[in-house]
C-alpha cells in the first residue's frame, strides 16, 4: 500500500524553532547627547596619544595610570553635571558588567553595550540583525540553524524555518547578503525530515505525486519503479502482479495469463498439464508427448497399441476399408493406412 509523506511548515523535531528576535535600543535625547560627548572624548584621546608617541618623550616614573575608560566616564559625568545635565547610567552591560553610559542595546531582558551583544558561537555582533535565542543565549541565524534546526535526510543540510513574509524585520536584509532568509517547509516521511524538493524516488529521481510512495530498505520509490523492481512477476506476461493472482508451477500468474501455452485457452475444469514449466490443456500436452490416437485424434491415456511409431486406442486400430478391428501382427500397411489381410489383398494385389 502506498504511503504519503507529511508536509508542514513546522519542524517535526522535538526542538522548537523560534522566530528571530530583534534587539531594541531606545533612541532618547540623553543617549544621543552622551554618544556625541563620548565620540568627542574618544577623538581627543586619540589625538593626545598620537602626539605623545610622535614626541618620543620618555615617561616620568610614577604609579601606573588608571584605566583611561573609567577616567573618561568620570570626567564625562562631571562635565555633564556642570552643564546641568544629570547623566543617569543606562544600565549595566550583561557581558562585561560595566556601567553603560553611551549607546545601550536591550535584548533577552538585559542591557548590553552594542559591541558586547554577540553570537554565542561565532562572536559576530548582533546589534543590527535578527537573532535566535536558545537557553538564554543569542545566536546568529546561520549558527542557530546549523546547531538546532532539523536536518534533511538527503543533503544533511538544515531545514530552515523563518518568519512569515508579513512579520517585519529590522532591518530587512538583502537576499544576496542573507541567503538563508526564505521560507522552507519541512516534510516528514520514513521517520526522517526532508526538504520537499529532496524527497524523490530513489531510482528515477522524480518527485512523488498524488500516488504517494513505497518504501524498500529505508528508501522511497515511486509506484512504477517499486513494482518494476520488487513486485513478483507474472510467469505468463512477466509484468508485475499487484492484486489478484494464481500460484502454480512455482510462480504467480495473473488469472488471465494462466492459459494453455499452445492454444491459449483457459482451464475451465481447473486442471492442467505441466511440461517444461509451462501449462497445457490435455490435448496439447499429449500432442507434445506424442500420445495422441492416430485414429481419433484424441489423447491416449490408458491402454494403447503402438504401430510404426503411432499410437492407437485399441478400439480405433481398425481396417481403413472394412473398419474391422485389427489385431497386432494380422494387418498390412499401405500409404500410411492400415488394412486387414483380406482387404489389402483385394485392393492392392
Amino acid at each position: 500500500k502506498p504511503q504519503h509523506p507529511s508536509l508542514s511548515a513546522v519542524p517535526s523535531s522535538p526542538i522548537p524553532v523560534p522566530q528571530p528576535l530583534l534587539p531594541s535600543p531606545p533612541p532618547t535625547v540623553a543617549a544621543r547627547q552622551l554618544d556625541e560627548l563620548l565620540a568627542d572624548l574618544g577623538h581627543m584621546q586619540s589625538k593626545l596619544a598620537a602626539a605623545g608617541q610622535g614626541a618620543g618623550v620618555p615617561a616620568e616614573p610614577g604609579p601606573p595610570a588608571e584605566p583611561s575608560l573609567d577616567n573618561m566616564l568620570g570626567s564625562l559625568t562631571r562635565d555633564l553635571q556642570e552643564l546641568g545635565i544629570t547623566a543617569a547610567p543606562a544600565g549595566v552591560c550583561a557581558a562585561c558588567r560595566k556601567t553603560i553610559a553611551g549607546k545601550v542595546l536591550t535584548a533577552l531582558g538585559k542591557t548590553w553595550h552594542p559591541e558586547h551583544f554577540t553570537c554565542t558561537h561565532c562572536g559576530q555582533e548582533l546589534g543590527n540583525r535578527p537573532f535566535f535565542e536558545r537557553g538564554g543565549q543569542a545566536y546568529c541565524e546561520e549558527d542557530y540553524h546549523q546547531a538546532f534546526s532539523p536536518r534533511c535526510a538527503y543533503c544533511a543540510g538544515p531545514i530552515r524555518e523563518v518568519s512569515p513574509s508579513g512579520l517585519p524585520r529590522h532591518p530587512p536584509p538583502p537576499p544576496a547578503a542573507s541567503p538563508c532568509l526564505f521560507l522552507q517547509k519541512v516534510l516528514t516521511a520514513l521517520d526522517q525530515t526532508w526538504h520537499p524538493e529532496h524527497f524523490f524516488c530513489a531510482h528515477c529521481g522524480k518527485v512523488f505525486g498524488d500516488d504517494g510512495f513505497h518504501e524498500r530498505n529505508g528508501k522511497p520509490y515511486c509506484r512504477q519503479d517499486f513494482l518494476a523492481m520488487f513486485a513478483p512477476k507474472c510467469q505468463g506476461c512477466e509484468r508485475p502482479v499487484t492484486d489478484n493472482y494464481l500460484s502454480a508451477l512455482q510462480g504467480v500468474w495473473h488469472p488471465e495469463c494462466f492459459v494453455c501455452a499452445e492454444c491459449l485457452s483457459s482451464f475451465a475444469s481447473g486442471s492442467f498439464f505441466e511440461l517444461e514449466g509451462r501449462p497445457y490443456c490435455e490435448l496439447h500436452f499429449h500432442q507434445r508427448q506424442g500420445s495422441i490416437c492416430h485414429g481419433c485424434g484424441r489423447p491416449v491415456i490408458s491402454r494403447c497399441i503402438t504401430v510404426a511409431g503411432r499410437k492407437y486406442h485399441p478400439e480405433h486400430f481398425i481396417c481403413t476399408y472394412c473398419l474391422g478391428q485389427l489385431q497386432k501382427g494380422t494387418f498390412r500397411e499401405h500409404g500410411n493406412k492400415m488394412y486387414c489381410q483380406a482387404c489389402h489383398d483385394k485392393l492392392f494385389l
